[in-house]
């Protein structure tokens, strides 16, 4: 081979791994989005049972086609505090499972003998999906088109990666210098290395196939690689951690020391046998024997086997290994993060996979509504008592909610940048108002904090009359707060109706607040600067309940 063959060569083989790194992105992407109703019921079942955790891991990441987003994404759950370090370490073990699926079809894409090849069959379906993309309107169907083209290009990539390792084979040199890599430690480290680098293990997983297709390497050398590719894909897990909290720190570290684990128990027993048996038995003669003449499928079944078993052989271990994870990185005696504000269901981490991410949302705006409404029955003990002894809590929790207001709003607008299901991006459009509705409720509340200041330095209280009015229009106020929030839970919109009477029914009373209002001072019973606070708290509640209403007029709009 000349010079420029062998330039051709590298060139094909860069081509195909970006070709290959394109396709997964495209079938992650429209995966994600077709899955994204189903891939959130699953997350939403995550519990203390290992074995739906490493369920989870695998389905999740089988789907998406991507270990790396999982575990990213649960990075993200663990920073925010809604799941444990112990949920996170099973999920991330189905994760490695899950990924192996990726080597899986591309072994089977590149078995078969005589006639057309399968490599070309499967490479067609990308025009197949280009040309569905091109004529149809319907978004379920321009999603599948984009998979069926990002599993198309999958092997269009293979293709090119083949013919690259094809040519470096004819050539002597390539093949001994190969050859006279046979140490497993560094095998192993150019593996994980070379995974870091691409942040793919699958793209690690496939090269190596096709080398060994090839007749580049062995299988041996092949299965080291491939051991390797598992410890480099920590890579995204701790570039993740590391710029995140304690608990995702803890997390990242998780997968790497449950990585090389497998890795150092397989290695070691790789080493024994080839010590014992002289060289003659190790992996690759194990799994040459098993699946005859198919160097794609030994490969490919041997990353399934070994990361299956890794699995098996660490899920007793995980609390040793939570343990060992802590010692790493211990709580601190004065841990200043634990004051600080922060989102409850959200993360940034969680971008990476958009459809948990909106449901995240979802979660944290019923948060940020519960606080708010706290603060108003809050607020309305405070006037009614004359007892400002919460007010601080009050207060705390008002400052809360309006950093939840400024960072979600933030995140929202991030997460609405990304691709979305038309259902969660329409969702998304009207978090925005019932977000401000949500602060304009903690607003509200505050102002009736102040009425109830004014009457505290004034030494003065509400008429047992007015606490009675008080005490039942808050009672339908709660009312029609648990309404709608069951309305935004649930997505009911049967229930708008219930929503509208009871709103209605609160104009009502406040109306009747001021003119009883007005009667009783006629009568002498109150005093006009009484009256006054009376009056602003009548007003601030109705437009609490307007408010509270908008969001039930967005459910019924939005479903």
């Amino acid at each position: 081979m000349s010079s420029v063959d062998v330039a051709t060569s590298l060139l094909n083989l860069l081509a195909g791994i970006g070709v290959f790194l394109v396709a997964c992105s495209m079938m992650s992407s429209n995966l994600e989005t077709l899955s994204s109703k189903k891939l959130r019921s699953i997350f939403s079942k995550v519990s203390k049972n290992k074995m739906i955790g490493v369920g989870i891991g695998t389905v999740a990441t089988a789907a998406i086609q991507s270990s790396g987003a999982t575990t990213v994404m649960v990075i993200g759950f663990v920073n925010a505090g809604i799941m444990s370090l112990a949920q996170a370490a099973t999920i991330i073990y189905g994760a490695n499972i899950g990924t192996t699926i990726t080597g899986q079809m591309v072994a089977f894409g590149m078995s078969g003998n005589g006639g057309v090849s399968s490599t070309v069959i499967f490479s067609a379906l990308a025009g197949v999906g280009g040309f569905i993309s091109i004529f149809t309107k319907k978004d379920m169907i321009k999603h599948i088109s984009g998979i069926l083209s990002g599993f198309g290009m999958l092997f269009v990539a293979l293709s090119m990666m083949s013919s690259s390792m094809n040519s470096f084979a004819k050539l002597d040199s390539v093949k001994n210098f190969l050859a006279s890599i046979n140490n497993m430690i560094l095998l192993i480290l150019i593996g994980a290395v070379l995974t870091a680098i691409v942040q793919s293990s699958s793209v690690m997983t496939s090269v190596a196939i096709t080398m060994v297709v090839a007749g580049l390497i062995t299988l041996n050398q092949g299965i080291y690689l491939t051991m390797g590719s598992n410890i480099g894909s920590c890579a995204v897990a701790l570039i993740a951690g590391l710029s995140s909290g304690k608990n995702a720190k803890r997390t990242s570290i998780i997968h790497l020391l449950f990585n090389v684990s497998g890795v150092i128990v397989f290695a070691v027993i790789g080493g024994i046998m080839e010590l014992v048996s002289g060289g003659t038995l190790g992996f690759g003669t194990i799994f040459g024997s098993m699946f005859v003449n198919s160097p794609q499928i030994q490969l490919a079944m041997f990353h399934t086997v070994f990361n299956v078993l890794t699995v098996l052989l660490m899920l007793p271990l995980t609390g040793a290994l939570i343990r060992v994870v802590m010692l790493i990185i211990p709580e601190g005696e004065n841990e200043s993060t634990t004051d600080e504000k922060h989102l409850h269901f959200v993360d940034e981490k969680m971008l990476k996979t958009p459809y948990i991410a909106v449901a995240q949302v979802k979660k944290e705006i019923i948060n940020m509504a519960d606080l708010a409404a706290k603060n108003f029955n809050e607020s309305i003990r405070m006037i009614s008592q004359v007892d400002l002894s919460a007010q601080k809590d009050f207060e705390e929790r008002e400052k809360e909610i309006n950093f939840i207001n400024k960072k979600l709003v933030k995140f929202v607008v991030e997460l609405s940048r990304l691709n979305l299901s038309e259902s969660d991006s329409k969702y998304l459009s009207t978090t925005f108002h019932t977000i401000s509705d949500i602060e304009r409720i903690g607003d509200y509340a505050e102002n009736i904090l102040e009425y109830a200041e004014v009457l505290k330095e004034s030494d003065a209280h509400f008429s047992n009359s007015a606490m009675l009015e008080i005490s039942y229009v808050t009672e339908r106020v709660n009312a029609l707060y648990d309404t709608v929030m069951n309305m935004y839970r649930t997505k009911d919109k049967e229930a708008y109706q219930k929503a509208s009477d009871i709103e209605s029914e609160i104009d009502v009373l406040t109306d009747k607040m001021d003119k009883n209002h007005i009667t009783r001072m006629n009568e002498g019973i109150c005093t006009p600067m009484v009256g006054a606070q009376y009056m602003a708290l009548a007003t601030n509640t109705e437009r609490i309940a307007d408010h509270m209403f908008n969001i039930a007029k967005i459910v019924k709009e939005l479903y």
